[in-house]
């Protein structure tokens, strides 16, 4: 049946599936007085449609808590409905929290999820779990794993004819990508450092093989080179709490070193137990500012200034372009996303008590320092 259901009518109250049953199309197309076919229009995403019914019909979807038969609507289309998800096995919050606002992207969206969590990120590894994914006739990958020997496993895949996008990936190396601007977020948090006086700043580093690691590095050297300074030799962390511990312990002997802008919040933590047991006040002694924004940086002391990434945003991102690289391949001959995969999500910068400007005397030395 593909006529229009009868409205209700003049008065009549909206009509409502009987108890225990989950509202149909038909309920829809009653409520919303068009056809079976107009509402399988707008639940496809079909085009052409008069902006009035395509909003009248979402509204009664949105009354009636409607959910397409995702399923039915594969066997139909003779697609899978299907996007797949590489990711890591991390314990830290960015990856995690991308992985999370990507699969709930692509649910909210209409796709079925088939995850993979990688405990290692080699080329092999991403190559077999993109082969495992293309064997469930997935229609599109995202994956969440932007080191450079993931990078060259994509690159390697790209010919395939199975979208992937990158999330976080160098524009330079992935067709398709989603994204922070991490340069930008890096120049912003040394920006900030910069015009509240400080002059010698300092860099801890996420590892080199990470895109991440690398764009914020870039994006703190620029700032520093505009600013007319010239940028001393990062410390390098490998984004863990221990391994800012450790550089923090090293900032804490730079008695010249008046600010830190570090890679990420975990690292920026350990930095901050580290300076407070060599009784480094932050921040009359030492600014700090972070990268990522945890939920509980607001709750450290001093709460930390850092760059909040906006991940549900990330997460939607993700899929609006693999979506849209789904429908480009459709068509034969489109390339219609190229001149869209470049624009990355802005960063801000949240303001917090770690960072002031600096003293005007040197600071003085360490209890570590005085013995030493």
């Amino acid at each position: 049946m593909t006529g229009t259901v009868p409205a209700p009518g003049p008065g009549a109250a909206p009509p409502r599936p009987e108890a225990g049953r989950s509202p149909v199309m038909a309920d829809v197309a009653r409520l919303a007085g068009v056809s079976l076919q107009t509402v399988s229009r707008v639940v496809n995403g079909a085009p052409h449609l008069r902006p009035a019914t395509r909003a009248r019909v979402e509204e009664a979807i949105r009354q009636l808590g409607y959910r397409p038969n995702v399923a039915a609507r594969a066997l139909v289309t003779r697609r899978s409905a299907t996007l797949g998800v590489i990711g890591t096995k991390s314990e830290f919050w960015g990856p995690a929290a991308i992985h999370r606002s990507v699969q709930t992207a692509a649910r909210e969206a209409g796709y079925f999820v088939s995850a993979i969590d990688l405990p290692e990120v080699t080329r092999r590894d991403v190559t077999e779990a993109v082969e495992h994914l293309r064997d469930q006739r997935v229609e599109g990958i995202v994956l969440i794993a932007a080191n450079d020997e993931a990078l060259e496993a994509v690159r390697a895949q790209e010919t395939g004819g199975l979208p992937v996008v990158v999330v976080e990936g160098d524009l330079s190396r992935a067709r398709l990508t989603a994204g922070v601007d991490n340069h930008l977020g890096a120049v912003l948090a040394t920006e900030h450092l910069l015009a509240l006086g400080h002059t010698r700043i300092q860099h801890v580093a996420g590892p080199a093989e990470w895109t991440e690691a690398r764009e914020r590095l870039a994006g703190w050297r620029t700032a520093l080179q505009v600013g007319g300074l010239r940028p001393p030799e990062p410390l390098v962390g490998d984004w863990s709490a221990g391994s800012g511990h450790a550089a923090g312990v090293r900032l804490a002997a730079m008695r010249d070193v008046t600010a830190v802008f570090v890679a990420n919040d975990h690292m920026a933590i350990g930095l901050l137990r580290a300076l407070h047991e060599a009784g480094v006040r932050v921040p009359e002694d030492v600014s700090v500012v972070g990268f990522d924004d945890l939920p509980e940086s607001a709750y450290l002391i001093p709460p930390l200034t850092t760059v909040h990434q906006d991940f549900p945003a990330i997460g939607r991102r993700a899929i609006e372009v693999l979506q849209r690289a789904v429908e480009d391949d459709r068509v034969p001959g489109s390339h219609q996303l190229s001149d869209r995969v470049g624009k990355l999500l802005r960063p801000s910068l949240v303001v917090r008590a770690s960072t002031c400007a600096p003293r005007s005397a040197p600071r003085t030395p360490t209890p570590v320092e005085r013995t030493a």
